[in-house]
């Protein structure tokens, strides 16, 4: 009751709401500044708007002691909210919830209602709060989700930034290898050329040489032919010898230039040849960006390894696979034949064939034709298919040749060494399919690594 009239007290009469910088006039009503100066202008007066006598006061001045009083009762509102009752300010009656209608409502105000379905507001609160409590939680767990790809995100522009050095790092050295190559061997094509110019300019001098020679012989002939010719006047000059000259005549060297032809015709093509032998070509490049962080991939993305110990600090973007140490091949296929050889040496537990680019990578699903995977399974000494059938194989091969047929839908496995088949798989591929290894703990096995095989192009 003293509530009420506490409430009653600090309330304007005007904008039936509590006090804000009240004023007073001289009949001791008060009301809020602001809802008295609009009240007197649009009344064109300056009545009380209670007892509607006139006030004669000039200027309206706040009052700081009603002002304490109202900001008090405020702060204990503020305080204590549960002892507050929603209430019609005409009638002080409780008010209601409506439920056809959906909206608060005081029943003695509003005749409408009456024959609908009116509740307590106290109810219909605790009912929307026994509502929200699931949504609330879901919105929780909903903003858990997005905190934790927010910081996914976070990890994913370290990790750009530590890949873009890394990758700078190796595109670098593998042009230092493709320069240092080419530098050699255009040093060693000056080389031959320089060695072919000076082998023909020193066959050239030993003509040269030779020909002088044959000149100053014939000189000598020439010259004593010409002292003898005017003394020989007798019949005995008829049966002098008349070949002067035994030796042959001079022939031009043949193939005395450089042979620049040689030298320059298909010069980059040639180059180009010796350098694809020494380059290797892997048919089928590990995709890093979907390596479990249990995995360590080799530089030039053709070998994974199991790592013993904790995990690597990899951001969880969506292509990564997080529960089984699995990894994806770089190049998916739709169509056509493809094969590739992976060696597998003695390593005892290992995973090798293809999925489908939409296979769970988060929660860990077995690798069955079902779930999208179709594998060779080789764990403990034994080999199996995804559906878990056991194959007998005369002697454990270390070297299995995949080979993939995307238009007839199937997946077959071979011995490399000896061309046996293994195993296959029918099918039928809707989506783009992926070369698919997964790798566990070497143990005591000298293989530590499977390995994707260089083949020659």
């Amino acid at each position: 009751m003293a509530e009420k009239v506490l409430k009653s007290f600090l309330t304007c009469q005007v904008c039936c709401e509590t006090f804000k910088d009240p004023v007073s006039l001289g009949c001791y009503h008060n009301f809020c500044h602001g809802c008295l100066e609009s009240f007197w202008e649009q009344a064109k007066n300056k009545n009380c708007p209670t007892c509607k006598r006139k006030d004669s006061k000039d200027t309206l001045l706040i009052n700081f002691g009603l002002q304490e009083l109202v900001d008090s009762y405020a702060g204990r509102q503020r305080a204590d909210p549960p002892e507050s009752r929603a209430v019609c300010r005409t009638h002080t009656q409780d008010l209601k919830w409506c439920e056809e209608e959906h909206r608060v409502v005081c029943p003695v105000c509003d005749q409408q209602v009456h024959g609908l379905t009116l509740v307590p507001l106290e109810d219909e609160m605790h009912n929307v709060k026994v509502q929200l409590k699931p949504q609330l939680e879901s919105l929780k767990k909903k903003m858990n989700e997005y905190k934790e790809i927010y910081d996914t995100y976070g990890n994913m522009g370290q990790h750009c930034k530590k890949q873009l050095g890394e990758t700078e790092r190796q595109i670098k050295a593998e042009f230092d290898q493709l320069h240092k190559f080419l530098i050699q061997e255009e040093e060693d094509r000056m080389a031959a050329l320089r060695e072919e110019e000076k082998q023909k300019r020193e066959t050239i001098i030993l003509e040269q040489e030779n020909i002088q020679a044959q000149m100053s012989l014939l000189s000598e002939v020439i010259s004593a032919v010409e002292q003898d010719l005017p003394l020989k006047d007798n019949a005995a000059f008829l049966t002098s010898p008349r070949d002067l000259w035994s030796g042959s005549g001079p022939h031009p060297l043949r193939g005395g230039l450089v042979d620049v032809a040689k030298h320059l015709g298909n010069l980059s093509f040639r180059v180009w040849e010796k350098m694809r032998e020494k380059i290797q070509f892997t048919p089928v490049i590990l995709d890093p960006n979907t390596a479990s962080t249990c995995l360590v991939i080799s530089e030039d993305l053709t070998s994974a390894r199991y790592k013993v110990g904790p995990r690597q600090e990899h951001p969880d973007n969506p292509e990564r696979f997080r529960v089984y140490s699995n990894v994806l091949g770089s190049e998916g296929f739709t169509s056509g034949e493809h094969s590739w050889e992976v060696e597998v040496g003695d390593h005892p537990d290992w995973l090798i064939g293809v999925a489908k680019e939409t296979v769970d990578r988060k929660d860990g699903l077995f690798a069955s034709p079902e779930n999208g995977f179709w594998c060779l399974f080789h764990y403990k000494g034994g080999y199996s298919t995804g559906s878990g059938k056991r194959l007998n194989l005369k002697k454990n091969p270390e070297r299995i040749r995949v080979l993939l047929d995307c238009g007839r839908g199937e997946v077959s496995f071979f011995d490399a060494g000896g061309n046996d088949p293994i195993l296959s798989y029918r099918g039928t591929f809707s989506e783009k399919i992926f070369p698919f290894f997964s790798v566990w703990p070497a143990s005591g096995a000298q293989t530590r690594d499977v390995k994707v095989c260089v083949c020659l192009k």
